[in-house]
């Protein structure tokens, strides 16, 4: 039972002079909450409906960061409007996105959340003057592909949430226009979690997605292009008859959902897509090993722990189930020594350490680790050529 009734979407909050989007949450008007977005760039002329909704269908997503945090029974909704299809796509993105956190947490995965609505149905917003493609820079090798690929596009830039400083030296290297924006958590949350909140994962693609919509608009670009390759639609295991996937907000389902509500959000307007969907990520590793693993070698990093918050720099782990996958997916493709040299000369294939983190990558005990690694295949076939 949770401590709180009910968990509230209070209001959001855009000032335009600043770029600035606060967004408020409570539980019970006991515990409150409230989350800043800066959008740090030049803003084109836009249409203020258009980015209402995109900035109100951020507020209901990143919600999640603190809905989690009690699990209340009762969702209310004191700003913005929902009809019965877009709370239809926040439950499930809710529900599904955090499988992860309810198989740590050792909660029912069937958990029902339930979206009050409260408009007969949103009629969409037109949206006109957009064109160009914005690519999501995450800082690795699959958004380093979409942007070799997409690169001779009439109109292209690259926008990333968050590492400013640290993705500065990527971002020098690409060359290309880019757009950054901030996001500040409450600082009530690591509090809060050393005491008595729920903590885990959350579907933080799903807020990137959000967020991708309200840089389109105010920026005046068509697209979102994201790079989500195929492996990531792949469930991680099995959880009372529910299959969980770490990558839920990278795959192909939840790709289709947020296209259907930016479809019934947005008329003619911006649209969302994966570049690398039909790819697996070993395909991947061998168009980054010709096109962009030489550039970008010492400005690059696909390891998540080099993302963590406080990180003012690129840097590799060789600890983590991703720093192994990608050590592995990498290895037919790129020479032995010059891949060795992003993690100090050492060869993760042969370290002991590694081993139990190899036999789940390649299926042979336990499950898959909760991270954004590839399919057991992928992992068996990189492995039969290494």
């Amino acid at each position: 039972m949770s401590k709180y009734q009910q968990f509230k979407f209070k209001k959001y909050d855009f000032d335009k002079t600043s770029g600035k989007l606060s967004l408020f949450y409570s539980y019970d008007d006991a515990l409150e909450f409230c989350e800043t977005y800066h959008f740090d760039f030049d803003f084109v002329e836009y249409d203020e409906a258009a980015l209402d909704r995109a900035l109100q269908l951020l507020f209901f997503m990143a919600g999640v960061s603190y809905y989690k945090m009690y699990l209340a029974p009762e969702i209310v909704v004191e700003q913005g409007e929902i009809d019965k299809q877009l709370a239809d796509f926040l439950n499930k993105t809710y529900q599904r996105g955090l499988g992860e956190f309810f198989y740590v947490n050792q909660l029912d995965p069937k958990t029902a959340i339930e979206f009050p609505i409260n408009s007969e149905g949103l009629e969409s917003t037109k949206v006109t003057g957009l064109e160009g493609v914005l690519i999501g820079l995450g800082g690795g090798k699959d958004s380093l592909v979409s942007v070799e690929l997409m690169r001779n596009e009439p109109k292209i830039a690259t926008w990333s949430l968050n590492h400013k400083d640290q993705l500065a030296p990527l971002v020098d290297r690409i060359g290309l226009p880019h757009l950054t924006v901030d996001r500040e958590w409450d600082s009530q949350i690591k509090q809060l979690n050393s005491e008595d909140a729920l903590n885990g994962h959350i579907p933080i693609s799903a807020i990137f997605a959000c967020t991708g919509a309200i840089v389109a608009i105010l920026s005046g670009y068509a697209d979102t292009a994201v790079s989500n390759e195929s492996s990531a639609s792949e469930p991680t295991f099995r959880y009372q008859d529910v299959d969980i996937n770490h990558q839920y907000s990278k795959s192909l389902e939840f790709e289709q959902d947020f296209q259907a509500i930016q479809k019934h959000l947005f008329s003619g307007g911006t649209r969302y897509y994966s570049l690398l969907r039909p790819l697996s990520e070993l395909h991947i590793a061998e168009i980054f090993a010709e096109t962009g693993f030489t550039k970008y070698k010492d400005v690059f990093s696909s390891c998540n722990r080099a993302f963590t918050q406080g990180q003012d720099h690129m840097s590799w782990c060789g600890e983590c189930a991703k720093c192994a996958f990608v050590f592995l997916a990498f290895t037919p493709f790129v020479d032995r020594a010059e891949l060795e040299k992003l993690w100090g000369g050492k060869n993760l294939l042969l370290d002991p350490m590694l081993d139990p983190t190899y036999k789940q990558l390649l299926g042979i005990e336990g499950d898959k680790p909760l991270d954004c690694v590839g399919e057991i295949k992928e992992s068996r076939s990189a492995m039969r050529i290494a």
